[in-house]
């Protein structure tokens, strides 16, 4: 009989193993994390940043570059804040800590009518206390715990409400060009953390400025990638994906690619233009003789271009 015990040590370690890959990567493809940085982890309380810092703190112990990690921690003066439990935590993991201490619950109270949702200033509010210390005190890097699953809610939420093609980006300049920001958990899923999270027991703190109220446009994005991942598995990988494979002269944004001076040149040499069989094979149309390759590998054509392009049309359409 296997030892539960033993099977759920292993789940771990595969579990644990899987995410410090993951935010390795991440680092590495955004140059992240570079020798001698300070890097603040803004520690909220919740699943996400406990993660982050546990992974962080592994790999300052592995990377092949040295940086400095310091957790920090805005208290808002909510009622009811258990004010001990994360100066404990930080403690028992030896990790530098500084609790900052601002009363931005009592604003977001007096500005915010009741029953509308609070998260937007409270987080502005949030941000401009902790770059306010980062600039204060050489912090190079500024680490936030948003997650893969953020970064693709982010995006429909844009696309949806806001007409915008953006989200999160894995790293960023401030717009006042002082603070760099980084999420090492670009590539890391909520799921994933989520198990992490139950493993490792962290003492989770909610979010009760406003009774833990749900952003009702995030949830619904929420709802709808998590339907998206039950019914067709993959498909949130390949549209995170799609983040990083933007091609700006297929969207429509003048901005971004120069329409309006596209311009014709007669004199340009032809083409080699691919036509794609069912199968994934190319039928290829050569300059004066091309081949239609057909789904069996043989040749479909050898005759002139106009007739090899037709032929190659004529595999697409079987």
């Amino acid at each position: 009989m296997s030892d539960p015990n033993q099977k759920s040590r292993t789940q771990f370690n595969k579990l644990q193993k899987k995410l410090r890959h993951t935010v390795g990567d991440a680092i590495a493809d955004y140059n992240m994390i570079e020798n001698g940085d300070k890097v603040m982890v803004c520690l909220s309380g919740g699943k996400d940043s406990f993660t982050l810092l546990d992974i962080l703190m592994h790999l300052q112990k592995t990377a092949p570059v040295e940086f400095e990690l310091i957790a920090v921690n805005l208290d808002q003066k909510q009622p009811g804040f258990p004010e001990h439990v994360l100066p404990e935590y930080l403690e028992s993991v030896g990790v530098p800590y500084h609790i900052i201490e601002k009363d931005t619950y009592s604003v977001v109270k007096r500005v915010i009518p009741e029953g509308n949702t609070t998260c937007g200033l409270c987080s502005r509010l949030r941000r401009g206390t902790l770059y306010g210390y980062a600039e204060a005190n050489n912090v190079t890097k500024i680490a936030l715990g948003h997650h893969r699953d953020d970064i693709l809610e982010t995006f429909f939420l844009n696309i949806f409400y806001g007409g915008k093609l953006k989200a999160m980006p894995p790293k960023l300049l401030s717009d006042d060009k002082k603070n760099i920001i980084i999420r090492p958990l670009a590539y890391t899923r909520e799921k994933d953390i989520e198990r992490l999270a139950a493993f490792k027991n962290y003492p989770i703190i909610p979010c009760n400025l406003c009774g833990s109220q749900e952003n009702l446009q995030r949830q619904a994005m929420k709802i709808m990638l998590n339907g998206w991942d039950k019914q067709f598995p993959g498909r949130l990988e390949t549209i995170f994906t799609s983040l990083q494979n933007v091609a700006p002269s297929q969207l429509a944004d003048t901005q971004l690619f120069d329409f309006a001076g596209l311009m014709r040149n007669p004199q340009a040499e032809e083409q080699v233009m691919p036509f794609i069989a069912k199968d994934g094979v190319y039928a290829v149309n050569l300059p004066g003789a091309g081949s239609a390759i057909a789904r069996d590998g043989v040749d479909a054509a050898s005759q002139s271009g106009i007739d090899a392009a037709n032929a190659g049309l004529d595999v697409l359409a079987q």
